[in-house]
């Protein structure tokens, strides 16, 4: 709430601001809720609702005691709208070139079965799908959620880092 406070200049607005923030916020909570169904992103909606409030505070001050709770809830909406659209139009996911995956134990001597297990988890699951379950690039696709030329990227840096593996161990 102290960051809210400082961008607003007079005292008693301070009070007021107070007031409606300790009234409010759950309720503000609530509603970011129903439309995010995800409780970090209805905390930044509510936080960017506030903000908005403390920008346009003198004219909010103004509007009668019984309207502010409707006004409130309507930023609340908007600002939770506007962040479900934002994230429909830019999906985050996880950097799966970086995940560990399982781990594997291997005690044979075939040496291109332990560089494989030993590639990144993304590289070792597309050569597994694609070379031991036969996959096509159309079914990897699919099963990865990529487009098709985004396999055939993904399959020559798998062959690449398999190939570089190999022949570090002296495989190759």
């Amino acid at each position: 709430m102290l960051i809210y406070l400082q961008l607003i200049d007079d005292p008693a607005d301070r009070v007021k601001f107070e007031d409606l923030y300790r009234t409010y916020r759950s309720l503000m909570l609530y509603v970011a809720n129903q439309i995010l169904h995800n409780q970090q992103d209805a905390e930044d909606a509510v936080h960017e609702a506030f903000l908005a409030v403390t920008k346009n505070f003198s004219k909010i001050s103004s509007i009668p005691r019984h309207k502010i709770k409707s006004y409130l809830v309507t930023i609340t909406e908007r600002k939770a709208i506007d962040l479900y659209r934002r994230k429909q139009r830019h999906p985050t996911g996880e950097l799966l070139e970086e995940l560990e995956g399982v781990t594997v134990e291997y005690s044979g001597d075939d040496g291109l079965a332990q560089c494989i297990l030993n590639l990144p988890a993304r590289y070792r699951e597309f050569i597994l799908l694609k070379y031991e379950q036969g996959l096509t690039n159309r079914e990897l696709a699919k099963v990865l959620h990529l487009s098709e030329d985004a396999v055939r990227k993904l399959d020559q840096r798998a062959r690449d880092a398999l190939e570089k593996l190999c022949r570090e161990e002296g495989v190759l």
